[in-house]
């Protein structure tokens, strides 16, 4: 480990002379069969702002696990006498967003109500509990402008704005120490933008804040420390200037080698159509969530050999869309939808549609929990299965093995889902969905998750599997990212006003140009 200075020391300014909320001794720790976590002595002292930065899979959630004491049976970091860490240590990060969202699932009491509909936890209680401070209440929400989703409950926001809502929780409980595992990810331009003014006006000398980040864009202008991570280990501490000169360009976990695409599977070729043929017709459709409008009278074809970007700002209604069309969103029912030549509703089955589809998104991420070995959580595509109940054969198997080789995975396919890394865990999802080279692979903000090197692979890959010709592709992302080269058609939501539907425009690339 280099040591660009020793900012757990004592110094001579006055912030690095004040007394560390935490104290982390330096050690190796055991957290699998085979992999050691390596720590450096470390201290997160008032008025530091720091920054774990690394590639996925380098470590920095279970370091920042350490930092907050919650690993059970290794030594714990030392806390200032006036620090709790069960008080004073607030986090906002994705597991988070799961652990609410999975609470919403459990007391979901929709079937029992009249009206079939239950808000579950709306964002003002989420973020106030009881709105003991109705006045700071009011100012977050108004700082992170989602004052008009007060009442709505978070299961029906997307991931952006449940961000933005953990935020206002975290500020509004006003910790010592905010922990914030990549909070710019996939999140819009506008979204961003007001979530680091927020942040900015939290830090201060007498608080502290570990920034957890994949991406150097994303790195918060305030911060003033960081360590650098790489396998599992901290290889670099200091200042932010010492340490962020001598970050690798290419910061990366493991190897991903493309190659050639896996051959289709035996017993799970999918269906080819000709080049133009239609594979999704909506034809004047509506989306609504009680009174609230999501999108009216949308036409759009995707046609075979079109590879589509869906974007626009967060929370515009693109996963509605997404829903529409691929099985999981009953409001298709009754309006004129069709998929692959069929009107929706006329006697296929939810599983008939899923087999035409690949998905990658948040809600799916979000089903998978513990108790699922990577290889499974990879077969488990072939049925569309949230884990593996059906019996797979050895085909299947080496399929499987071969898009997690493609992804950089085969030498983790049994160890068990949730101990790989976010980004890892992303990347198992893309080897899920592909598997069997669906007709459609939807890819909802997919490149979450992963540092830039990672999504640099990714977008290759893409391409590859453009050029393939078996599987087209709906790319859906926030407006903040650039367009991927591969993308022929651009479905482009904009929304003026909270509370009115977005409009919808569609555009073809015809060469390299937007028509």
């Amino acid at each position: 480990m280099r040591s660009c200075s020793a900012p757990w020391e004592t110094g001579p300014d006055s912030v690095s002379a004040q007394r560390p909320f935490v104290r982390l001794i330096g050690g190796a720790y055991r957290i699998g069969a085979n992999r050691q976590l390596r720590l450096a002595p470390m201290s997160l002292v008032p008025g530091q702002h720091w920054c774990i930065f690394g590639g996925n899979g380098a470590g920095k959630t279970l370091l920042a696990t350490f930092m907050s004491g919650r690993v059970a049976g290794v030594s714990q970091p030392l806390f200032a006498d006036d620090f709790d860490p069960l008080t004073d240590i607030c986090e906002v990060s994705f597991a988070e967003q799961q652990r609410w969202w999975r609470h919403d699932d459990r007391h979901d009491v929709s079937e029992f109500n009249a009206s079939a509909s239950d808000a579950g936890t709306t964002v003002a209680r989420l973020i106030a509990d009881n709105e003991a401070d109705p006045g700071r209440l009011d100012a977050l929400l108004d700082l992170l402008d989602i004052t008009s989703l007060r009442g709505q409950g978070i299961r029906f926001l997307s991931s952006g704005q449940v961000r933005r809502a953990l935020l206002a929780r975290a500020l509004y409980r006003q910790p010592k120490l905010l922990i914030l595992d990549n909070p710019l990810e996939s999140i819009d331009r506008h979204s961003a933008r007001r979530i680091r003014d927020a942040i900015a006006g939290w830090m201060s000398a007498s608080n502290c804040t570990l920034q957890l980040s994949r991406r150097r864009r994303d790195i918060l202008p305030g911060i003033t420390h960081m360590a650098f991570m790489q396998d599992l280990a901290v290889t670099a501490i200091g200042t932010r200037a010492e340490v962020i000169a001598d970050i690798p360009d290419r910061v990366l976990a493991d190897h991903a080698d493309t190659g050639h695409l896996p051959s289709p599977c035996t017993g799970h070729q999918q269906h080819l159509l000709r080049s133009g043929e239609t594979l999704l017709s909506l034809r004047g459709v509506s989306a609504a969530y009680g009174n609230n409008l999501v999108f009216s009278d949308l036409y759009w074809d995707m046609r075979w050999g079109q590879y589509v970007l869906i974007d626009g700002p967060n929370g515009c209604g693109k996963s509605t869309l997404l829903g529409l069309i691929d099985g999981d969103n009953h409001k298709a029912y009754g309006q004129p939808v069709w998929l692959f030549g069929r009107l929706r509703g006329t006697g296929e089955s939810v599983w008939q549609i899923k087999s035409r589809f690949g998905i990658v998104s948040n809600e799916l991420h979000n089903r998978y929990v513990k108790g699922w070995r990577v290889l499974d959580v990879v077969v488990s595509g072939f049925f569309d299965s949230q884990g593996l109940y059906d019996d797979s054969g050895a085909s299947e198997t080496a399929t499987a093995r071969q898009w997690l080789q493609i992804m950089g995975l085969e030498a983790r396919q049994r160890e068990y889902y949730h101990e790989l890394s976010f980004g890892e865990q992303r990347l198992a999802l893309l080897a899920r969905a592909m598997v069997k080279q669906p007709s459609i692979l939807v890819l909802d903000e997919a490149s979450v998750g992963l540092d830039d090197y990672h999504r640099d692979k990714l977008l290759a890959l893409l391409e590859s599997i453009a050029e393939g010709g078996r599987t087209n592709i709906i790319y859906v992302s926030h407006d903040d990212e650039p367009c991927p080269g591969f993308i022929t058609q651009r479905l482009r939501f904009d929304k003026h006003l909270a509370q009115a539907p977005a409009t919808i425009t569609v555009q073809q690339r015809i060469d390299g140009v937007w028509q």
